[in-house]
């Protein structure tokens, strides 16, 4: 009897072992599982390698070693928009008060190619003085607006200036994300931070289609605070530069400043009268359409754009 008893002891010993052992092998499965689950630590930005970055909505800032961008001088007929931008970015890189700018009007007339242009401008000023940091200009795309709260948390605590940016910036109907945008430029708790102004480009002046707010006037039951409150959100922007259709002669000034800029051996009346013929098939005049004869000239011609 007593050997029995004490042969069982092993046997039990044994049990409890290997039952603790899968014990512990399941919580280490668990563990596991749960910190593949978790979000991964974002390392912190490192703001000297670019003075340009994208936005990515899971919080990284991918750096943009060369902007696609257009020298200032190309830029014809939107010399009081150029100036006033200009301005109000300088003001801003040397911690000055400055506004927020919205920059809408018609499609192709530059909008964003200035925004690009005047902060390489303004950099290449501050490099001159050698006194400030450069200005960082970071791009947010339309789709990841309602994450701009979490780059502001990345923005506020850098010794940088930023400029961040949205082209082509409008909103549909069942859209909510603009208030995310509201609560950033104006009325959060925390407000926007001080070393960060926000640029946006839109072929909309109010950031919303006409119909959109004409169907909100006939549908709602106080119509006119639901189009005050979308109406709301231009007015967040403190600068307002509208961008109007150019004249025949500012579209043949713009072709003929990219021709020049790039040596192209076209000049005179037949330069004109191709260029006129060009914009007379695509139904408009603007910059882009000046940019696109260009290129089908120099093609043409066998001449490489290259700055």
């Amino acid at each position: 009897m007593a050997k029995q008893k004490s042969s069982s002891k092993p046997a039990s010993a044994a049990k409890g072992k290997t039952a603790g052992n899968g014990e512990s092998a399941t919580l280490a499965r668990i563990a596991a599982a749960l910190e593949r689950l978790a979000p991964r630590e974002t390392a912190a930005p490192n703001f000297s390698a670019a003075d340009a970055f994208v936005w990515q909505p899971e919080g990284r800032l991918a750096p943009v070693p060369h902007v696609n961008r257009v020298e200032m001088s190309l830029l014809k007929g939107i010399d009081r928009m150029r100036d006033t931008l200009v301005e109000n970015t300088e003001r801003f890189a040397r911690g000055l008060p400055a506004n927020n700018a919205l920059l809408w009007g018609a499609r192709g007339m530059g909008k964003s190619s200035l925004v690009k242009a005047a902060h390489a401008a303004v950099n290449a000023t501050l490099e001159k003085k050698g006194s400030q940091a450069p200005l960082k200009l970071v791009e947010i795309h339309r789709e990841d607006i309602e994450s701009l709260p979490n780059l502001m948390a990345i923005t506020r605590a850098a010794p940088f200036r930023f400029i961040v940016f949205c082209d082509d910036l409008s909103f549909d109907a069942d859209d909510t994300s603009y208030k995310s945008l509201k609560a950033v430029l104006e009325g959060g708790i925390e407000g926007r931070p001080e070393n960060v102004m926000f640029y946006a480009t839109s072929n909309r002046r109010h950031l919303m289609s006409r119909d959109m707010m004409e169907n909100e006037r006939s549908t709602a039951i106080n119509p006119g605070e639901t189009v005050e409150e979308k109406v709301s959100l231009s007015d967040r922007f403190g600068l307002w530069l509208g961008f109007h259709r150019c004249s025949q002669d500012e579209f043949i000034a713009m072709v003929e400043g990219y021709v020049a800029h790039y040596k192209i051996p076209k000049r005179g009346e037949e330069l004109k009268r191709e260029a006129l013929e060009w914009a007379t098939t695509r139904g408009s005049r603007s910059g882009r359409v000046a940019w696109q004869f260009v290129q089908d000239l120099a093609g043409r011609l066998g001449v490489a754009l290259k700055d």
